[in-house]
């Protein structure tokens, strides 16, 4: 692997190169992926109902994640007194899964393709949409993995079965989770105020075994008993829509939702998600950067997901 940063005799500053997720290799073949973690792109939103834009999601992510682009010398946190996504964490960019455009099954199809292409290669899947209808084919994947459980952090529930035919829009992803035999159960937190799931929709969600919470009611709980309902050593998919966090700091989505997460509270739980429990893939959707002139959304995006797998690879290494 070539090194980059001081190592290379280069300063690479962050607005230098090509973005690559974290300035991480580029791996055009699905085939010889051979790392720890690979970034797919999902650059799809014709799953949306109201605004578009978050086909340019991968990219305003990738574009943001060179902020955090530090080598191979991983990151010091005098918090946690840990370094993080040290050089041994091998992480590589897969690219984008091609995108057929207005056809949502070829589209899912090639998402999942290269999903499976990841598992195959014995490394974790982090999946950047692309709108929330994405999680559909990633979840698919899973079919040949075993038991897993999915916690979702979103403003809204997700759970239509179907409306006026559609099954795989951004407001389905997890009904269609929760018909597969290997999800076994959903924890669905930041649920919140007007949603896009009707009371039947909720009903049916409790009665296949969610545990929904709105952002205040996990507020009074706290991060440690909110994890601690997580079922003791499942397998855990996260799949993480950014309008779960408040719109003013994450204005950048097509379905912005007051009262939402700050930046802490989610990072906190992830941090003890990934203690507990295996994480077995990750996917972040419904980045929008069109409406966000900042592009504070993206780095947000960007960093959530950076520490993140800097907590999985930390707990991995602790428990080995």
């Amino acid at each position: 692997m070539a090194t980059h940063g001081y190592e290379g005799g280069r300063l690479d500053l962050p607005f230098v190169g090509i973005s690559t997720f974290g300035k991480r290799p580029y791996v055009a073949d699905w085939g010889a992926i051979d790392a720890d973690v690979a970034i797919l792109g999902a650059p799809f939103d014709f799953g949306t109902q109201w605004r578009p834009g978050a086909r340019f999601g991968p990219r305003a992510v990738r574009e943001a994640s060179t902020l955090f682009s530090f080598g191979h010398a991983g990151a010091y946190d005098h918090e946690d007194d840990a370094t993080y996504l040290p050089g041994d964490v091998r992480i590589v960019d897969i690219g984008d899964a091609d995108i057929v455009h207005t056809d949502t099954e070829k589209s899912h199809a090639n998402i999942e393709t290269g999903v499976r292409a990841i598992l195959k290669a014995g490394a974790l899947p982090v999946v950047i949409g692309g709108d929330h209808s994405i999680n559909i084919p990633c979840i698919r994947a899973f079919d040949d993995q075993g038991d897993i459980h999915v916690l979702q952090i979103d403003a809204h529930l997700d759970f239509v079965d179907e409306r006026h035919g559609v099954r795989h829009g951004h407001g389905n992803p997890m009904r269609r989770a929760a018909e597969q035999p290997y999800v076994t159960g959903l924890t669905q937190l930041g649920i919140r105020n007007v949603s896009s799931t009707s009371k039947e929709g909720y009903d049916d969600a409790r009665a296949r075994g969610s545990d929904i919470l709105s952002v205040r009611q996990m507020r009074r709980l706290g991060t440690q008993a909110t994890a601690a309902r997580i079922p003791k050593g499942a397998r855990i998919y996260i799949t993480l829509d950014i309008d779960a966090f408040c719109p003013s700091i994450a204005p950048g989505t097509g379905t912005p939702s007051h009262g939402g997460f700050l930046y802490y509270e989610v990072l906190e739980l992830l941090q003890q998600v990934a203690r507990d429990h295996e994480i077995v893939g990750i996917d972040l959707v419904e980045v929008a950067p069109d409406y966000d002139p900042t592009g504070s959304t993206a780095i947000l995006a960007a960093q959530v997901l950076l520490n993140l797998l800097g907590f999985v690879f930390h707990s991995r290494r602790s428990e080995g």
